[in-house]
């Protein structure tokens, strides 16, 4: 699997490498013995990738390599770096396009797809009801087989006892069968109109994610003081180094712990930021008539229901007293208040603009088993993420004692197990 894979290249590079291992065995009907995967992970190479695997097909050679494994393609998505790069909504939208236009590729070149969708456990990096994700993915990506990766803490809930394991291996299995073999409404899956809405509302979440995360200074500076990161990246609780650099640039940031800290601190940012700008600015640029599109999109379409219903459930999570809180930790009071208050403004923005399209009164007022749940959870979590701000407090002005990194430890554990979909 080649990560962040951006050109024709990187996949003959691996396929060089093979032949000099002996993994390749190259002649007049050259042998692979191993699929060379690539992935596609930022919002550029998703829009890319399509025309990277054409110009791969074209190349005879390949396609004679294609033939020894059965010609079968697998090809792998990133959900994590690009919701860092582009934001919850542009991220979900340029994955739908990118499948869509994959689709077409192989086709055209008669290779079978076999998508990989690298899902994280929460919604900011492709996470939610695994069911409902694999039926909104668009005609012709699931054939008969998909392969998607459960993380982190995903695994324990969904795996560690047999009976649980068996059922979710079922529903999995039943929504691959569903999804290959069910009957689509064509007239919404290649909707010129539902296409032509998302792209305006994908550029204007774009615009407002981007302005905050990469175009607001001093935003690095509030992401690392109104979160646990630091106390993440020392603490040796993860599988993997927080940044892929030397550098506390938010572009070197992995993915995980990006998300994983906007969850500590209960903002849940990745998982909606954008969204209410899209919708405010949508609104302002259509007539009254063109607002009932966005109704059938939300009453006919599984891409969109399943993105608006996945944003639901990190809202109903999301708590801005407690995000508050850590906000104050940041030493810099006008940043802390100029940027919480973006943050704030967006919330309310998105809450508003998704009750509106869901028709409901409150969050989660369509899933009151998870609504409950959530409300049986959230007395145990609160107190932790208070405990967490006093610990983190201590220990950024010198209070080194083992036992308050302990119970920093403990406390982002505990949060992390409550609200679960956070890793």
């Amino acid at each position: 699997i080649i990560s962040k894979t951006a050109s024709v290249s990187d996949m003959l590079e691996v396929a060089l490498q093979l032949k000099e291992v002996g993994l390749l065995e190259p002649g007049d009907t050259p042998t692979l013995h191993m699929n060379i995967i690539p992935l596609f992970e930022t919002i550029a190479d998703l829009r890319d990738g399509a025309q990277i695997m054409d110009d791969l097909f074209s190349l005879p050679y390949y396609m004679q390599l294609l033939e020894s494994r059965g010609r079968t393609q697998e090809v792998m998505l990133g959900y994590s770096d690009s919701n860092k790069d582009g934001g919850f909504l542009t991220a979900n939208w340029e994955l739908h396009k990118a499948e869509v236009e994959l689709v077409k590729v192989f086709n055209k070149h008669k290779v079978e797809l076999r998508l990989f969708h690298g899902r994280g456990g929460s919604v900011g990096r492709g996470g939610g009801p695994s069911y409902f994700g694999i039926l909104a993915q668009p005609p012709g990506s699931v054939n008969g087989q998909i392969r998607l990766t459960e993380q982190g803490e995903v695994i324990a809930s969904k795996y560690s006892n047999p009976e649980i394991g068996r059922r979710n291996l079922e529903t999995l299995t039943a929504a691959t069968l569903e999804a290959t073999l069910l009957k689509r409404d064509e007239s919404v899956e290649h909707s010129a109109e539902f296409f032509s809405v998302m792209e305006t509302l994908s550029a204007s979440a774009f615009k407002a994610y981007r302005s905050l995360v990469y175009e607001t200074e001093g935003f690095t500076k509030f992401f690392r003081e109104a979160t646990p990161i630091s106390e993440i990246a020392e603490l040796n609780i993860g599988s993997r180094p927080a940044s892929r650099k030397k550098s506390d640039r938010i572009e070197d940031l992995r993915a995980i712990p990006w998300v994983f800290s906007w969850g500590q601190n209960r903002s849940m940012l990745p998982g909606w930021y954008g969204f209410g700008s899209a919708i405010i600015q949508y609104k302002q640029q259509v007539t009254n008539g063109d607002l009932k599109v966005l109704k059938d999109m939300y009453a006919r379409w599984p891409f969109f229901q399943t993105m608006l219903s996945n944003m639901d459930m990190v809202l109903a999570k999301s708590d801005l007293g407690i995000a508050a809180r850590y906000a104050e930790l940041v030493s810099d009071k006008k940043l802390s208040k100029d940027i919480f208050t973006r943050i704030e403004k967006e919330w309310h923005a998105t809450r508003d603009a998704l009750l509106e399209k869901k028709r409901q009164k409150e969050l989660l007022d369509t899933n009151p088993s998870l609504l409950r749940s959530i409300r049986n959870r959230t007395p145990y979590i609160d107190p932790l993420n208070h405990l967490q701000v006093e610990l983190i407090r201590r220990y950024r002005t010198g209070d080194a004692d083992e036992a308050v990194k302990r119970a920093i430890h403990l406390t982002i554990n505990g949060v992390a197990a409550g609200l679960r979909n956070s890793g």
